[in-house]
């Protein structure tokens, strides 16, 4: 049997998804517990299981890392990470399918990947280091909300 838990060096990327997800103003933001890129923080997001359709995924992420659920997730748009390590070689590579949802309820409880979950104001995204793709899907999404 295939070893899933193996992130890096692989023959084909790793569908992953994200939420923005919103509790009126202020959006949440997970600290990353394991790696790739632990200690940072993002949006709740991991890849998508076999069997599971995107949005199911997104549900799935989104409560695992912060314990709450979210609205019907609608897309925002796709972005490609992809990581190479110090000789040049592709370590990751991610494909990444972000949506936006709103929280149904808002006490978090971090877990999964996550050691933190936080609901962040817009003014203050600059105090979390965000990947410039992350902070544009933020953006992006507040015109997307219902």
């Amino acid at each position: 049997m295939p070893d899933t838990d193996k992130r890096d060096y692989l023959a084909r990327p790793i569908i992953g998804v994200g939420a923005v997800v919103w509790n009126g103003d202020d959006v949440l933001l997970i600290r990353r517990g394991k790696s790739p890129n632990k200690g940072s923080w993002s949006l709740p997001g991991g890849a998508q299981e076999l069997g599971e359709t995107l949005r199911e995924a997104v549900r799935r992420e989104v409560f695992e890392e912060s314990g709450i659920t979210i609205s019907e997730p609608m897309l925002i748009d796709t972005v490609d990470l992809i990581t190479p390590d110090s000789n040049g070689q592709v370590q990751y590579h991610y494909t990444l399918i972000d949506f936006v949802a709103e929280a149904l309820e808002s006490d978090l409880h971090a877990g999964g990947d996550a050691d933190d979950a936080r609901w962040v104001s817009l003014v203050r995204l600059d105090d979390y280091r965000l990947w410039d793709k992350t902070r544009d899907m933020i953006i992006r999404s507040r015109t997307l909300r219902r």
